[in-house]
This record gives C-alpha cells, sequence and structure tokens, in this order.
C-alpha cells in the first residue's frame, strides 16, 4: 500500500514548543492516530495500519471492542470518579478476579493508574515490610520513569539520573546472547546468574528488601534468561528472607502463550511475593496495580488512598476486557498466532536479523545497530504496518499485536515486516 504525508507540520510545531524535548515520538515526521477498530488503526491523513505494537502493549485485546466501549459508556453515564474513600462494587470484582488469577497466596490487590506507579507502589511496600531501601534489578531493566523506578532501571537509555532514594545491586541474567554467560548451556546460565547473585548478596550491606524482574524485558528488547532462571533466584531470595517481585505490566495476562503470566516460566519454586500490570489490563484506560500476600501488601502503617486509581470507569473497562479475554481464550490465540509469526519470520532469509526472541504475541528482533532499527521502523509505517523499538542499544524491534490478531493478519503483519526488513538489508 502506498501512504500519504503524515499530520500537518503545524500540529508538530505546537507539539515541538508546548511539550518537553525529551518526550520522545517515533518517526521522522511523527503520526497522529484518529480511531482504530480491531487490529487496525487510522492516521489523521486517512491513512490505515495494521497495529503490531498497540500503543506500547496497551490495546491488549482489540481497538474500539464493542464489549468495553459498551461498559465504559454505561459507566460513564452513571458516575465517573469516587475515589478510593468510598466503596466500589466494581473495584472489589475486579480485585477479587485478578487476586484469584495472579496465583498469590491470600492476595490483596491495590489498584494504580500506570504500570510506574505500580512498581513504585511494590518498592514502597518492599522496603517498608524489610526495613530496607536496598533492592536487587536485573541488568537491562526498565520499571517506568518515576524518581524511584528510575532508580531500579538497569537500561542507562531510559534513566536520566543516578540519583536515588534506593540502593539498587544489579544481577545478571535479563539478556541470554551477549555478555559474560552467552556461550553457556541453559543450566550453565542459571547457574551462573546464581552464583552472581549469591556475590552481590555478599556485598549487601544488611538487609536486602526485593527483587524486581521483568520475565521478559519490555524496553529492553523482549529479551528474557532461560525458563527457571527465577525460580532458582527465588530459592536464595527465600533464604535470605528477600521479596521476589514479578513486573507483569508487558508479560501478563496471556501475552506469552505459554502462560497467563510471565513468572509461570519460572514455577518451579512458586510464585511471586508480589507481582504488578498495568498497560492491557483495561484494553487503553489508565489502570495498573500491585498484587501482593496480605501480609505484605498490609504492612503499611500510615494512612494511604489512591485518586484516581480503581475508578469506576477504569474498573468497568477492566473487568469487561478481563472476561473477553478469558472467555476467548486470548492466551490460546497468542500461542496459536504467535507461532504464525515466528514460524514466517523465521523462514524468511534475513541476513539484517542478528536475533528473534520472545514468546507468544510478544517478539523481539534483533537488528545490528539503532540506526538499522529505526530504517525497519520507518519502512514499516510505509508499508502500512505499526511496530515498536527498543534494545539497550536502540537496535531492537519490538512486535506486539493485540491478542485477537487473527492468523490471516498474522501472516499480512509478517509479510510486511519481511519486506521492511528486506528493505533495510538492502
Amino acid at each position: 500500500m502506498t501512504i500519504t504525508a503524515s499530520p500537518t507540520a503545524d500540529l508538530r510545531d505546537r507539539h515541538r514548543a508546548v511539550l518537553p524535548s525529551w518526550l520522545a515520538t517515533y518517526y521522522r515526521e511523527p503520526i497522529e492516530l484518529t480511531h482504530g477498530e480491531g487490529r487496525h488503526v487510522w492516521d489523521a491523513e486517512g491513512n490505515r495500519y495494521l497495529d503490531f505494537f498497540g500503543g506500547i502493549l496497551t490495546t491488549m485485546t482489540a481497538h474500539a471492542l464493542p464489549e468495553v466501549t459498551k461498559a465504559v459508556a454505561e459507566q460513564a453515564g452513571r458516575i465517573l470518579h469516587t475515589s478510593t474513600l468510598y466503596l466500589s462494587t466494581a473495584m472489589v470484582e475486579l480485585a477479587e478476579r485478578i487476586a484469584a488469577l495472579s496465583g498469590i497466596p491470600n492476595a490483596k490487590v491495590f489498584f494504580t493508574t500506570s504500570g510506574t506507579e505500580a512498581n513504585d507502589a511494590a518498592l514502597l511496600l518492599a522496603t517498608t515490610y524489610r526495613r530496607s531501601n536496598q533492592v536487587l534489578a536485573l541488568r537491562n531493566s526498565y520499571h517506568g520513569r518515576s524518581f524511584s523506578t528510575v532508580g531500579i532501571t538497569g537500561n542507562t537509555a531510559w534513566s536520566p539520573t543516578s540519583l536515588s532514594p534506593l540502593q539498587t545491586l544489579y544481577v545478571q541474567g535479563g539478556v541470554r546472547d551477549s555478555g559474560p554467560y552467552a556461550a553457556l548451556s541453559d543450566a550453565e546460565f542459571i547457574a551462573a546468574c546464581v552464583e552472581d547473585l549469591e556475590e552481590m548478596l555478599g556485598q549487601a550491606q544488611g538487609t536486602v528488601a526485593a527483587l524486581i524482574a521483568e520475565p521478559i524485558q519490555g524496553v529492553g528488547g523482549f529479551t528474557h534468561g532461560p525458563d527457571g532462571l527465577l525460580a532458582a533466584f527465588k530459592t536464595v531470595l527465600d533464604r535470605h528472607g528477600i521479596l521476589w517481585i514479578s513486573d507483569e505490566v508487558q508479560t501478563g495476562w496471556g501475552r506469552t502463550g505459554d502462560h497467563f503470566w510471565g513468572w509461570q516460566a519460572h514455577d518451579q519454586s512458586g510464585p511471586p511475593d508480589m507481582l504488578t500490570f498495568a498497560k492491557g489490563i483495561a484494553n487503553g484506560m489508565s489502570m495498573g496495580g500491585v498484587v501482593a500476600r496480605a501480609e505484605v501488601m498490609d504492612c503499611l502503617g500510615a494512612n494511604s488512598i489512591s485518586t484516581f486509581g480503581g475508578s469506576p470507569i477504569t474498573c468497568a473497562a477492566g473487568l469487561a476486557n478481563l472476561q473477553y479475554l478469558l472467555a476467548h481464550d486470548l492466551q490460546g490465540n497468542a500461542r496459536r498466532t504467535g507461532a504464525v509469526l515466528r514460524s514466517r519470520l523465521e523462514a524468511a532469509d534475513l541476513p539484517v536479523v542478528r536475533e528473534l526472541r520472545g514468546r507468544g504475541l510478544m517478539l523481539g528482533i534483533e537488528l545490528p545497530d539503532a540506526e538499522a532499527a529505526t530504517a525497519a521502523l520507518e519502512h514499516a509505517r510505509e508499508l502500512g504496518l505499526l511496530i515498536g523499538k527498543g534494545g539497550r542499544g536502540g537496535n531492537a524491534l519490538r512486535i506486539a499485536p493485540p491478542l485477537t490478531l487473527t492468523e490471516a493478519e498474522a501472516r499480512e503483519g509478517a509479510d510486511l515486516l519481511i519486506e521492511a526488513l528486506r528493505r533495510v538489508g538492502a
């Protein structure tokens, strides 16, 4: 297909004049998305795109999903906002569903407005419960843009300050294909990472509060260690009484296909003490949260509320979206259509691709450098496909379509992506 010019220079100039210079946008000529349906979106110029990024994995099921838009409209007609100072049937019902799905025994749920805030709350709980500001995180990690979550982000491209209220100790394990352990077998890799963790704990000054880890690193380029790595870590953590926080902001709700939560690929030692979620749960509405064991969740000794967390309208969206996801087995669909995508990409002759990784509808494609990834992003848009970008050096493509993706759309998107990558390598 042929894509016409992006929206007017006037809007771009107004954006640059009034918004921060560090607020990144995609493409040489940024586009404005005005509406969507299913797995497609349209820009202000009327160009139609197959969406393989879902607003950073946030449009989890589909654009304009009727069940969700109906629930939002009906709730908006009743009341938009109350705050946590008042009881809310929708908030309690959604918390009950999420607690039951979490796998964490005796779980309680606290709702936030974003993944950043969810991780922020998890850090508050962990450091209060353990009476320590020392936190373990994986290298190449990303956990948010607040002051505390930047302090546990191991990807320097997304960490604008070295100042932090936390003392962070970074351990190996987030990246399988590079670094000192890349040549090892999976079992040797896990053993080496556990040894690194033990050594790091030997350098800690007293109590360590928690390890926070993404089962698949999102901004890091969809990298991950072998299955079982975090379970091996948990064995060490349990011995020291250290909490395990699983950052499920991008891996949750069945996106990986094989599991409902990313931590379940590492469940030999049981569930985490806490998990955080956000992005897709409300299919585009601003919602995140923390699930934790009751004794951890209830450890705060001061009053706290949330003005916007768990609002009636976001909980209505979350309930409708979660019900649709479960009723239509979107986890299974992610597994099936993800396999179609992956097999088609693997069969293509693409010398520019260094590595294809990830699982389900969460695939990463590593290219030689950031320039190649940027060019692929541009070529894909020109062909009518929206994708994402990440990686430590900005050299990885992030492929994460809505979970209702059809097999025909998976084949179509794969073919467009293959053509974009061939243009990069030409």
